[in-house]
């Protein structure tokens, strides 16, 4: 996601800290993160839900460390280590953490090759549609572009929604669809509070499923304090955020 600004809050905080306390102590994995970051809390997710061993290092987005930039020179959250190798990009990892670990469960991608391949095919959506579509709304300045991206994002919204089986995206099973939604649904207070978006709007029980991500353990294990959020997207409201993902939303272009 890029730099927060200097004045927030510099760790995880909440539920989050306490898992990060947790893992401290050196593993075969490597978790650079920023507690901040939703694309960061996706392959965290991945970690807590299937239980695989992993020590978390913070990222200070002023101050990365040397060894940080060797092993990923775009120098953007999440990356990680293994067995002194180094991947980054955050849907690439959470694939890797199922291929990586295949004796751990739950599984997040079905073993069928269709239904691997119909998940790839709502997490692709998620990638190109909802996440920016929410970031469009979120920096949108004027009225009516907040009016077109609030649709935009309702519709990418309405899209996934009418496909769940509920509870979760394939039924019962949690998936990585719902991994990668996650993080976005629950910082979508900010877009209710700031940008006139209701999970109701969106129809099609989209509210149950919102809710029921919301309340995942494994997600609620890796998400901070709410109201530490709060100054980071203060400088996407404003559209006066200089992280990739808001330059990229800015340019029009897709997200990095």
């Amino acid at each position: 996601m890029g730099h927060p600004d200097e004045n927030v809050y510099p760790t995880a905080t909440g539920h989050a800290l306490e898992t990060v306390k947790q893992h401290e102590a050196p593993q075969d994995l490597v978790f650079w993160a920023g507690w901040f970051c939703p694309f960061v809390q996706r392959a965290w997710i991945v970690l807590e839900e299937r239980g695989i061993p992993y020590q978390y290092k913070e990222v200070n987005p002023y101050k990365k460390e040397k060894h940080f930039l060797d092993i990923n020179p775009k120098g953007l959250v999440p990356a990680v280590e293994y067995k002194g190798r180094a991947l980054y990009e955050s849907l690439i990892i959470c694939e890797f953490l199922e291929d990586a670990y295949p004796s751990h469960t739950p599984h997040l991608f079905p073993t069928d090759p269709f239904e691997r391949a119909y998940v790839r095919l709502w997490v692709d959506h998620v990638a190109k549609n909802v996440v920016p579509a929410f970031h469009r709304l979120l920096q949108g300045q004027t009225p009516e572009a907040q009016a077109a991206a609030r649709e935009e994002y309702y519709e990418s919204l309405r899209r996934v929604s009418e496909k769940a089986k509920g509870p979760y995206f394939l039924g019962a099973e949690f998936s990585m669809v719902d991994v990668v939604l996650a993080p976005w649904v629950i910082r979508d207070y900010i877009l209710r509070d700031h940008r006139g978006y209701s999970r109701d709007a969106v129809g099609s029980g989209w509210k149950e499923y919102a809710e029921k991500l919301s309340t995942r353990e494994s997600v609620l294990k890796t998400q901070s304090d709410l109201e530490h959020y709060e100054p980071i997207y203060g400088r996407y409201l404003r559209d006066e955020a200089q992280s990739e993902v808001a330059k990229a939303t800015r340019a029009g272009k897709g997200l990095p």
